[in-house]
């Protein structure tokens, strides 16, 4: 059993052994892109284990973050995804495919992010820890000073802050956010309109496929 409820007194009658993984999110991109979380603070029977129940639509990605305290095994339940991660003895990148029935393994520590390659893939992220504890890559660079990151990499500011506007401050979780894909569909659209005005109703097709395929 693990060490954070080696001491827990089994006769009292607070002790959960079921919980609905449903019932407890994480984050919400949208009904199609959302995350769910069980933790010891929510099953207190558990060890030194917990999990991310995740769903996403084709292209998004589950941002690139770290986790300080855990390893992460991702278990392809269903659909298919890419999971990459940098390993930091080779400074490589490695794209792990997996499809339903397959596992990628995160060592602790390790950046790394997770890309759906079809829509309904459904991952199951397993932790040894009570709860994974997170570093995001969006929050890094909104709440890095805008003047470090200039400095230290020989940035223009203006349009290093221009650039990270969109993130407005935000942890993005599941990304791209749905107003960033509307955006880039609008100016798909326009750039398109702006080639061949004549056409426009045809290229407004395109770009429905262009904003779901």
């Amino acid at each position: 059993m693990g060490k954070e409820n080696e001491y827990m007194d089994y006769t009292k009658g607070n002790v959960q052994y079921f919980s609905d993984v449903n019932k407890n999110r994480l984050f919400t991109r949208n009904n199609r892109n959302y995350i769910n979380r069980l933790g010891q603070d929510v099953l207190n029977t558990l060890g030194d284990v917990s999990l991310l129940d995740i769903f996403l639509s084709k292209g998004k990605t589950v941002e690139p973050h770290y986790h300080q305290n855990a390893a992460e095994l991702v278990y392809c339940i269903s659909g298919s995804a890419q999971v990459s991660l940098i390993n930091p003895f080779t400074n490589k990148v490695e794209n792990i495919r997996i499809t339903r029935g397959q596992v990628a393994n995160v060592p602790q520590g390790w950046w790394h992010w997770e890309t759906a390659a079809e829509d309904q893939t459904h991952l199951l992220a397993i932790f040894d820890a009570p709860y994974p504890e997170y570093i995001f890559g969006s929050d890094i660079l909104a709440r890095t000073p805008a003047e470090v990151l200039a400095k230290t990499y020989c940035l223009d500011k203006t349009k290093l802050q221009e650039t990270l506007r969109p993130l407005n401050n935000q942890t993005i979780i599941i990304g791209p956010p749905d107003e960033c894909s509307q955006q880039r569909s609008d100016e798909q659209v326009a750039y398109q309109e702006s080639k061949n005005p004549s056409q426009s109703d045809d290229y407004t097709d395109g770009y429905h496929y262009y904003r779901f395929k």
